[in-house]
């Protein structure tokens, strides 16, 4: 990355372990590079006075003022792209409910036992949440520098043919990454209680999708809820796809379900929006609607194609509504994308296509 200023990021964490680690991951990548660390908010207070970070990683629970209310106070005074890093310790739903409403643009999951060892198996995970974060609202996306990642063959083979028996049921499919926690609000919030089925792949990890699920149906009309192996796929509800597993769209006669199950990493994504796209091409053709929302990197690009080739209508969320304009951006460049739209108008559309 030679000629390129690197994005210099804050470490706030407790955790001298957690700080090292993070650092290690950070200083890692050829785009981003530690600012300094901070063991407690107070600190962090201290070394931003004398360089503002692009962005911060930032702890939850720590001594003297705790992540949260160094997260409000600071977004009120000095907005800075910041992702949580949390374990999730006790109310997992109010913490992350707080974390997003506090202004995170991600979270990263921290976990209790083997912090070290599991937070560098997240290495690119990790990576990519930062990197996005600094990219927020920026207007041109760059992709990460190339490393091995494995498409969605590895979990369905690509379609041969057309979806299955025709249904007159619409099924709308939604992926989202980087800033999808409060598009996804934005979109759900505005559909009627009688919207159709709605699945939804947004790149969170494990121990977070329930409690988002959570926030989001206190929120909504609609019904939301975390998907379950073999849920049916019904009018008036919306199923997250949960952190750590694939979700697929599945059928049996005329009736969707959605297909839980393990498998590998697609577009460096457990669950990934590809798989999900690709398999509601297989199964609900012309049918579906398509809609890829902000977020990092180009998973969804080619599953939102083979949707739109199968028949499927397609949206992708603009540039300018966008905290990072990555993903709808390469759906774009591939093909799949058939109209964009501001986020706000996302839902009306959704609505008027269906």
């Amino acid at each position: 990355m030679s000629g390129r200023k690197k994005k210099r990021i804050l470490i706030v964490d407790d955790s001298a372990s957690v700080r090292q680690t993070l650092s290690e991951i950070i200083n890692d990548h050829d785009e981003l590079e530690v600012m300094a660390t901070a063991g407690d908010p107070f600190q962090a207070t201290e070394h931003i006075a004398r360089e503002t970070p692009d962005a911060i990683t930032l702890d939850v629970e720590m001594p003297r003022m705790d992540g949260i209310t160094f997260l409000r106070r600071m977004m009120a005074q000095r907005p800075i792209p910041v992702v949580v890093c949390s374990s999730l310790v006790g109310d997992g739903t109010a913490t992350l409910s707080a974390a997003i409403e506090a202004g995170a643009i991600d979270v990263i999951a921290k976990p209790t036992l083997g912090v070290r060892q599991n937070l560098l198996d997240s290495r690119i995970l990790i990576q990519n949440a930062i990197l996005g974060a600094t990219r927020a609202r920026l207007a041109r996306h760059r992709p990460l520098a190339a490393r091995s990642k494995q498409s969605a063959d590895v979990i369905l083979p690509p379609p041969k043919s057309g979806a299955m028996l025709k249904t007159t049921e619409t099924v709308i499919v939604i992926g989202a990454s980087t800033g999808g926690t409060e598009a996804l609000r934005e979109v759900l919030e505005r559909l009627p209680p009688f919207a159709p089925p709605i699945v939804i792949v947004q790149h969170m990890p494990e121990s977070f999708t329930a409690a988002f699920a959570q926030r989001l149906d206190s929120l909504c009309q609609i019904s939301v809820q975390e998907a379950r192996d073999g849920d049916s796929v019904i009018r008036g509800r919306a199923l997250i796809a949960p952190g750590g597993k694939h979700t697929l769209l599945t059928r049996s006669g005329a009736n969707y379900r959605v297909q839980v199950r393990e498998g590998p990493l697609v577009n460096r994504h457990r669950p990934s929006v590809d798989v999900l796209f690709r398999s509601t091409a297989r199964v609900a053709g012309s049918n579906a609607i398509g809609v890829i929302l902000t977020g990092m990197g180009d998973d969804g690009a080619r599953g939102l194609k083979e949707m739109r080739d199968a028949g499927a209508k397609t949206i992708g969320q603009d540039e300018t509504s966008s905290v990072v304009y990555g993903m709808p951006a390469e759906a774009l460049k591939f093909g799949g994308v058939m109209t964009q739209e501001t986020l706000t108008k996302i839902a009306g559309k959704i609505m008027k296509l269906a």
